[in-house]
């Protein structure tokens, strides 16, 4: 990519794209607008091949140009997501079966206290990690080159640091999608005992051609979803509360907090006493962590192909607190009230590796107040929860390892997009790594997927830490440059929380096996501790491949300008929609 920034300008009257070259300009000036409109980001140019050439973002006579001019073979993707889209996936996207279903694993080791205590300290930290990702993709929202991978290759200007990182972020993705899938098909086994490959085929194909439609496709799918799970949710907080105060047909008074006395708000873990109930609390943030792994990363990406990605996203951030608070701590709160951390169902459902409706606390505690029928609506609902996150990761690993093929670190034939901006053989790649969810028809080659399930979680950990960095290298160029004005999007006390998240993540990764210990097991050890050495392979790999032998660039070697100007121009051309009544108003908002 060449490093002078490029001041694009078109002449309407020829149709001809002019380059000016200055290395001087400074992007802190005046930007000239013409044609001044509302961004459309369905628009489509009738020269398909000039547009490519250019890698130009779709507007409605609009001037700006935002990627590289460079002929490279990559294509570009399109903004397709709406705001409503990054809205509702702010608040659902890629819940799925770890609140629903893995709740419980953690209940059963920790109590309702300790899963509380777990909960909250994760939702802090995951909250830190959100707020990081969101105030770096604000700066420069460029569909492609906003994931984290693109992001550590920006401000470390260490490759060898980002490969690593964009490798690890693909493998965990990637992973993840099938172990939602397979969850998908168990679930239905609550009501059929048709062989589960049969399902897992289904939802295979269907996710499938999902991610090959244009994004607005997959945009489309996830609000509808997260409009079920935002329902769902609601509804189980309310009741949980019914059945808190002695709604339920079978209660006998109020329940209140019984479970938390009998058999008590902590379970100790592995050795008795205060450290047992540390230890549980420890445990319980390292099994909750599967609820939350990679969800900020999934709506980073996502606003990052949307409208107006300057506005909706630091939108859509601001909401994720109100995701945390109120579906994950509320509902646990709720889930500790309403089942005893010793309850022989799910005891049982645990013994047995349940990964369905019967493993899932939500639907124990109902059947114990007596609700009928409500048990099999929320089974529906983590069904669709199961479908929507496995959906969710095959998108953003495809969106990973494009965007590595951007910048040149894999074959540029993963840099290939169809006619609407989809690259297909990124998600041919992700949609053959789903395969590995039919290991979970054999009992034994489950034990396997398991593993790689448990990886994938360690990874979610390893990518914060590089988030970390990321977003400390970011700060330090920017107050250099003196860029700091520039920035859109700034959450109080962000230097303090990535410091903290990078010791709070590093310590997890290196402590999420602590329990193997007591009891060795080598199988469990391998799952805790193989994405370490994994990762420091691959960057050790790379840095002698490419002769990288610098741990991070200084500031003032650091790019914080180039596609500044057009994005700036870009939000300045936007033009939001103006409700016609209060009910617009109200949606707006939302929305």
């Amino acid at each position: 990519m060449s490093k002078l920034f490029k001041n694009f300008k078109k002449d309407n009257k020829q149709n001809n794209i002019y380059v000016e070259s200055n290395p001087n300009i400074s992007f802190t000036s005046d930007i000239e607008m013409t044609n001044s409109s509302s961004f459309n980001p369905y628009s489509q140019e009738t020269d398909i091949k000039s547009k490519e050439k250019l890698g130009e973002l779709e507007f409605e006579n609009s001037s700006s140009l935002i990627n590289e001019t460079e002929d490279n073979g990559i294509g570009e993707l399109k903004r397709g997501l709406s705001s409503r889209h990054v809205q509702f996936i702010s608040l659902a996207g890629a819940i799925g079966t770890g609140l629903f279903v893995g709740s419980g694993a953690a209940l059963s080791i920790a109590g309702p206290a300790g899963l509380l205590t777990g909960y909250l300290i994760l939702c802090f930290f995951v909250w830190s990690i959100m707020n990081q990702l969101a105030e770096m993709v604000t700066y420069l929202p460029i569909p492609g080159k906003s994931t984290p991978y693109a992001l550590c290759d920006r401000y470390t200007g260490n490759k060898s640091l980002a490969f690593a990182s964009g490798l690890n972020l693909f493998y965990a993705q990637a992973l993840l999608a099938p172990a939602e899938i397979s969850a998908a098909a168990f679930v239905i086994q609550y009501w059929t005992d048709l062989n589960v490959a049969i399902w897992i085929s289904i939802f295979w194909f269907t996710i499938v051609a999902l991610n090959f439609c244009a994004v607005k496709v997959f945009g489309e799918i996830e609000f509808w979803i997260a409009s079920i799970k935002i329902i769902t949710l609601t509804g189980l907080i309310i009741v949980g509360i019914v059945i808190f105060f002695g709604g339920a047909p079978n209660s006998h008074g109020v329940l209140g907090f019984h479970y938390w006395n009998h058999p008590g708000a902590f379970v100790e873990h592995l050795t008795n006493g205060n450290t047992g109930k540390f230890l549980a609390c420890w445990s319980s943030v390292i099994k909750s962590a599967f609820s939350f792994i990679l969800s900020p990363e999934l709506i980073t990406i996502c606003a990052a192909e949307a409208e107006a990605p300057r506005i909706n996203l630091p939108k859509a951030a601001d909401r994720f607190i109100y995701r945390l608070f109120f579906f994950y701590i509320c509902s646990v709160l709720v889930i500790g009230c309403i089942v005893a951390s010793n309850d022989n169902r799910l005891m049982n459902a645990i013994d047995e590796g349940a990964s369905g409706a019967a493993a899932s606390p939500f639907v124990i505690g109902i059947q114990i107040a007596g609700i009928k029928v409500l048990n099999h609506i929320i089974n529906a609902a983590i069904l669709s929860s199961a479908y929507s996150a496995g959906n969710s990761f095959v998108y953003a690993s495809s969106r990973t390892l494009f965007s590595m093929a951007h910048r040149g670190d894999i074959p540029k034939i993963f840099g290939r997009v169809n006619r609407w901006g989809v690259p297909y053989n990124c998600v041919a790649c992700s949609a053959a790594i789903c395969l590995l969810a039919y290991l979970n028809v054999s009992d034994s080659s489950s034990t396997a997927f398991t593993w790689f399930s448990n990886i994938s979680t360690v990874s979610g950990f390893v990518e914060w830490i590089f988030v970390s960095i990321t977003y400390l290298r970011f700060r330090k160029a920017l107050k250099f440059h003196n860029m700091d004005d520039k920035v859109t999007y700034r959450p109080p006390l962000q230097i303090i929380g990535a410091y903290s998240c990078l010791f709070f993540f590093s310590l997890v990764a290196l402590t999420n096996g602590y329990a193997v210990f007591f009891n060795f097991n080598g199988s469990d050890f391998v799952a805790a501790y193989i994405t370490l050495p994994i990762v420091l392979f691959i960057y050790v790999l790379h840095a002698i491949w490419t002769k990288n032998w610098r741990w991070l660039a200084p500031p003032e070697e650091i790019d914080v300008t180039t596609g500044l100007a057009e994005i700036e121009e870009e939000t300045a051309n936007y033009v939001p929609p103006v409700p016609r009544n209060f009910l617009e108003r109200i949606w707006f908002w939302i929305a």
